[in-house]
Order: structure tokens, then sequence, then C-alpha cells
């Protein structure tokens, strides 16, 4: 069973794109939250991760950061880790 991944998104957003991607490779099924135009959810975001920028990736409700974030992790061998518990 596999950690629930959350990804925060704007319409064209090539670091989204890419991001999606990559969890769509490794067979990670992932809840995306489009926040174009809600500045409530944007000003959430900023508050939980300190950051302005999408995407903003969770796993199982820990920010992991965005797009450069989530591809240094799985090179590093730690995204398989986070998801899968391993």
């Amino acid at each position: 069973m596999h950690k629930k991944i959350v990804i925060y998104t704007k319409d064209s957003c090539p670091y989204c794109a890419r991001a999606k991607r990559l969890l769509d490779a490794r067979g990670y099924a992932y809840d995306e939250i489009n926040v174009e135009g809600n500045a409530d959810k944007r000003a959430w975001l900023v508050e939980v991760t300190g950051r302005r920028t999408v995407p903003q990736i969770f796993i199982d409700g820990q920010a992991v950061g965005g797009s450069d974030d989530l591809h240094e992790l799985d090179r590093a061998g730690g995204l398989a880790k986070l998801v899968e518990g391993a």
C-alpha cells in the first residue's frame, strides 16, 4: 500500500508536468489539486511550505518540495522509500 501523494499545480506549469511524469513513470497514483486562481489555497501553501512556487508535493502529509526536490529524492533512492515505506 503506497502512501498518499498530493501534488498542488497550476495550468501550463512545465515543472508540474515534469513532476507528474516522474510519478506516473514510477507507477505512483496521486491526487492533483489545481490552485490556479485560488488565492486561499495559494496562501495556505505558502504558509505551510514557505514557498510560492508550484508544484508542491506532499507524501502522507509531509511536504517534500517541488519538482527538482522530487527528482533529487528519486535519484537518491528516497522516493520509493518514502512512498512505499520500504
